[in-house]
């Protein structure tokens, strides 16, 4: 069965590079490219959409907008497709339901990968982009709302530092020799006493120090 993908992109040469891109796999099945946020969310409502791919600042509704309301009212996965001009939405996207963050110009097989990866349930957020984020808090002043890190065992700090370095569970694994059952296990864990969704969050969480 084949992965069903819209492209959301008010740039036309980013939406038909992507779609050739796409084309060129067979994993793949692109439905439509559309123009704004708000053509994405009528599409998805309207037809079985695997992932959506969105870029983020669009006339009539960004991605943002558009990617709390393909969350809240279809199944289908949005990614935000950014550049680093676009960091401030970042955060926002994240609690709007977002799964994962890809540069525009990445490779083609990362592209690939991130999609099957959000496909099969993960959520992905480039350790480029995390880096940006961390940056930007850096410049901030210290969050009001400190983690309390006393709920946490030390496995499991260890596991959220590595999420926000954008490791993946297999990654996560390797490094601290344990099975990625275990790791899905402590995640489950970390979910659970934070009142998080995924591990995106989490990264967000570990590198800001609250839950937004």
């Amino acid at each position: 069965m084949k992965i069903s993908v819209i492209i959301v992109d008010d740039n036309s040469f980013i939406r038909e590079g992507l779609k050739i891109i796409l084309h060129t796999y067979a994993e793949f099945e692109v439905l439509e490219t559309v123009s704004d946020g708000k053509e994405a969310v009528d599409f998805c409502l309207k037809n079985k959409v695997d992932i959506a791919l969105l870029d983020v600042r669009m006339p009539n509704m960004n991605g943002v907008e558009a990617s709390k309301l393909i969350t809240e009212q279809t199944s289908t996965k949005p990614i935000i497709l950014t550049t680093f001009d676009d960091d401030e939405y970042i955060l926002d996207a994240i609690k709007n339901g977002a799964k994962g963050y890809l540069l525009k110009n990445n490779d083609p097989e990362q592209i690939r990968d991130a999609i099957k990866s959000v496909y099969n349930g993960n959520s992905i957020i480039q350790e480029v982009i995390l880096e940006k984020i961390k940056s930007n808090l850096a410049e901030k002043k210290a969050p009001e709302t400190p983690m309390d890190l006393s709920l946490f065992t030390e496995r499991e700090r260890e596991i959220m530092s590595l999420i926000a370095k954008g490791y993946s569970n297999k990654a996560i694994s390797k490094q601290l020799f344990i099975s990625e059952g275990t790791v899905a296990n402590y995640i489950t864990s970390i979910l659970n006493k934070t009142g998080l969704e995924h591990r995106t969050q989490i990264a967000i969480y570990y590198l800001k120090g609250k839950v937004e």
